[in-house]
């Protein structure tokens, strides 16, 4: 890092020492009275260039082939990012013996690549929490031109929904904020499950300048921008409301080539009051600055007093002179803001098959015993073994919409048991496809 980034870093150190944090008040947002004042705010960890280096795909670290033609769960609409519903305390919610799931959807008459310009939210349903039957939309009225990936706690004591997603404007701006969806619920009967209720869309975070670098900060260095994926928990120690999502540092990366313009962060927003309808940005907890530009879908898993980061990134995000592959990765902290250290020394937790490279994506672990349960869903799993011969990633959208739609998987792979030990992890069993495993908690409403 030059002279010029690194004071800029220092004088942004300096102001988040200073302050704490910049709250919602600086983004022009409503300040609650909930929790007050921030209770644990620090640096940020660093995902560096010496830890990337150290990737390494070995057996333990990556995906079987995908073999079997996929369940597939939806005969009208692609499936890609999803997330279950899930109590306060982070276990998988099962109602009444029903499971739910939601996922980003869009009709199967569009090319895999456009998408992500006509996202919705949709439910799927299920007793097995294998064996999905398709309900419909999650959300009445959402914000944004169109929805991306998020989070979905149910409270028990008051029989409701918060759903919390990312929405966003059209295509090619693809502007990102926070929002939180409140007041649906669940109707379930013995054939099935509904989402009802009239729901109340409060945006509750958007780039600040500051901690989180804004879609017009982002546009010299020529790289895709984030601020998106709001994933809730409950402070495991404090019992706070907390999201964590993924965000860019600011920083001075002029174009491609640049390294600084690789800057991504794990961002971290906690709610200051009990509506969970007013919320504070504090510092991010994790950035890769000079590393990697992209840190999707953050989300925890707590085990034995550790906190395990996981996050998602591609092939095309990592800074110049790195390489690595689409994957999940992770870290492991003792708090919040701890010294969150890669996992398996480089911080690679799933990798693709070499031969299958893009076969899977949108990696979500889920705390299950002493371990965790990961999902994700089919991508391209045909680039690498084609009779048009080897193609690249780059090279879909040049192929006829019909070899397109042939080539993308667009449902749920199989589920993947991850062995956690320390700072160590390992595949060690496949599942179903779209298993998703209840971790605990109730199984009905309100006990």
């Amino acid at each position: 890092m030059g002279d010029r980034s690194s004071n800029i870093e220092l004088n942004r150190r300096g102001v988040l020492k200073a302050t704490g944090a910049i709250g919602a008040a600086g983004l022009g947002l409503a300040v609650g009275t909930g929790s007050g004042a921030a209770r644990e705010t620090g640096e940020a960890s660093a995902w560096t260039r010496e830890h990337a280096n150290n990737i390494e795909l070995t057996d333990d670290l990556t995906a079987p082939v995908i073999n079997e033609n996929p369940d597939v769960i939806s005969d009208d609409y692609w499936i890609w990012d999803t997330w279950p519903l899930r109590y306060r305390d982070g276990s998988i919610a099962k109602i009444n013996g029903w499971q739910v799931v939601f996922s980003l959807t869009a009709p199967k008459d569009l090319v895999p690549g456009a998408r992500h310009n006509e996202a919705t939210i949709r439910y799927f349903y299920s007793r097995n929490g294998h064996d999905w039957q398709e309900g419909g939309t999650a959300l009445d009225d959402p914000l944004g031109h169109h929805q991306w990936a998020g989070s979905a706690m149910y409270d028990r004591s008051e029989d409701q929904i918060y759903h919390f997603y990312t929405p966003t404007s059209a295509e090619p701006e693809f502007r990102q904020r926070l929002a939180l969806a409140k007041g649906a619920t669940l109707e379930t009967g013995p054939h099935g499950v509904e989402v009802v209720g009239e729901q109340e869309h409060i945006l509750i975070g958007k780039a600040d300048g500051e901690l989180y670098q804004t879609l017009e900060q982002s546009r010299d260095q020529g790289i895709v921008y984030a601020f998106r994926d709001p994933w809730y928990f409950q402070h495991p120690e404090t019992g706070e409301d907390m999201v964590v999502f993924e965000g860019n540092t600011p920083t001075e990366g002029e174009n491609p080539d640049d390294p600084q313009s690789y800057n991504g962060n794990v961002g971290v927003a906690r709610a200051t009051n009990d509506g969970l309808t007013e919320w504070e940005l504090l510092p991010p907890n994790l950035e890769a600055i000079e590393v990697n530009q992209q840190l999707e879908r953050p989300h925890y898993v707590f085990q034995n007093g550790k906190w395990y980061l996981f996050v998602l990134s591609h092939e095309f995000t990592f800074a110049p002179g790195l390489q690595g592959p689409d994957a999940l990765y992770g870290f492991v902290s003792d708090s919040l803001y701890g010294d969150y250290e890669p996992l398996n020394g480089s911080g690679l937790v799933i990798a693709n098959p070499e031969e299958a490279s893009f076969q899977g994506y949108s990696w979500l672990a889920m705390p299950q015993g002493n371990d965790a349960l990961v999902e994700s869903f089919e991508n391209f799993r045909g680039l690498d073994d084609t009779s048009r011969g080897e193609i690249s990633l780059d090279e879909v959208g040049y192929l006829p919409p019909e070899e397109q739609k042939e080539l993308f998987g667009g449902t749920l792979a199989p589920s993947l048991k991850l062995q956690l030990n320390g700072t160590e992890t390992r595949v060690v069993t496949e599942l179903n496809d779209g298993h998703f495993l209840p971790s605990g908690g109730s199984n009905g409403r309100g006990k």
